[in-house]
């Protein structure tokens, strides 16, 4: 018998992504950040965050997106990883959404690029594909506050 799994839901541009609920942590407006000197591109810099200094990446960069023109209202989501917290900037936020787990499907041949290491399958939803994002892939242990 195959599990119902919960995935809060976000989009990049017209890509719409998911990350399984039990990873995030919270929801933020965009924070104001602390610039890293020499970080790599996609690490916008540190938020404080109720006293936690938490890295902050902006996805898109991280996902080989361009970045966007007018980031005011992006959103900072805030996941648990291995090596502790990290906020994703993402352009909005949608829903959180219940999904079969045994609909996942595997990546598209036609997502390339960093992007396809990074997505662990896709859900068939009515109009629209829903990509699922593997956390611990897009930031593998020590590598988090090295996200290129």
């Amino acid at each position: 018998m195959s599990q119902i799994i919960q995935y809060t839901t976000f989009y990049l541009g017209e890509t719409y992504l998911g990350i399984d609920v039990l990873q995030v942590r919270e929801i933020l407006v965009r924070q104001e950040m602390t610039p890293v000197p020499q970080s790599p591109a996609a690490v916008l810099g540190l938020i404080n965050l109720r006293g936690q200094i938490v890295t902050a990446v902006d996805l898109r960069r991280r996902m080989g997106m361009p970045p966007v023109q007018n980031d005011e209202n992006s959103m900072n989501v805030v996941i648990r990883t291995s090596e502790g917290p990290v906020s994703l900037l993402v352009d909005a936020v949608g829903d959180v959404i219940s999904v079969n787990e045994s609909a996942l499907e595997p990546t598209p041949d036609n997502v390339s690029g960093p992007a396809r290491k990074f997505v662990s399958g896709v859900y068939k939803l009515d109009g629209c594909l829903l990509a699922v994002l593997d956390v611990e892939r897009l930031f593998p242990g020590e590598a988090r506050g090295q996200a290129a």
